[in-house]
């Protein structure tokens, strides 16, 4: 099954309450929420008390991505803003398996995540202990860039490395996600796609959420 996951940072943030509202209504079964603190990435987003104030207008699955330094001092402020996936990267965790370990002992989902360049071998150690792991398909830390196609061989080593292992882990895709290119990240394994300019750049969000799918499920 796959599973798309709109991105709010290309919403319109003026609006943010009605954005997840409108989300509510569409076939998307994941709002992917992008934290991003200026050090790990060259960007600020929102933290805990804005994701707090946004539980309220739906009950799919809050999906956050973590784009900060040490996010274990942070595992219990975001899972109590009503975070159900905690998607920390690799790069940023200098204790990475307490990181991961604080994360399901918080209730959240345990998500982990590597950039374009990092050797997914790096993580391997560490893949029993997440339910979700996240290739980005950009460098993060902006929307609207366009999807580096050499970053799904991650996706296929790591998918191949589960299947050897007997994990039923999804991949999550993040990152120049279109009805272009989500064909070839679903033939490389991906099963949960973050799309944001896709989505909310779209006068119909609906009809564009329910394109990727069609495109992610015919590849």
């Amino acid at each position: 099954m796959k599973i798309i996951a709109p991105s709010i940072l290309s919403c319109d943030f003026s609006n943010l309450g009605t954005e997840i509202a409108r989300t509510h209504q569409t076939k998307a079964e994941y709002i992917h929420i992008d934290v991003m603190d200026g050090c790990f990435v060259p960007n600020l987003t929102i933290g805990p008390c804005v994701i707090s104030s946004l539980r309220k207008y739906s009950t799919k699955v809050f999906d956050v991505h973590l784009m900060i330094e040490e996010p274990i001092r942070y595992i219990s402020a975001y899972r109590n803003a009503g975070a159900d996936v905690l998607t920390v990267h690799a790069e940023a965790c200098s204790d990475l398996k307490a990181t991961l370990l604080a994360i399901r002992e918080s209730g959240a989902k345990v998500g982990l995540s590597i950039k374009p360049k990092t050797d997914p071998k790096t993580i391997l150690p560490f893949l029993s202990l997440c339910d979700m792991l996240l290739v980005m398909t950009v460098e993060p830390g902006f929307g609207g860039q366009a999807f580096i196609p050499d970053a799904v061989e991650n996706v296929r080593f790591l998918k191949e490395e589960l299947r050897k292992s007997g994990l039923s882990v999804p991949i999550e895709v993040d990152g120049g996600i279109t009805t272009e290119t989500i064909g070839t990240a679903a033939k490389a394994g991906a099963d949960i796609f973050v799309a944001g300019s896709a989505v909310y750049k779209k006068p119909d969000i609906g009809k564009a959420i329910s394109e990727l799918l069609e495109a992610a499920e015919r590849s």
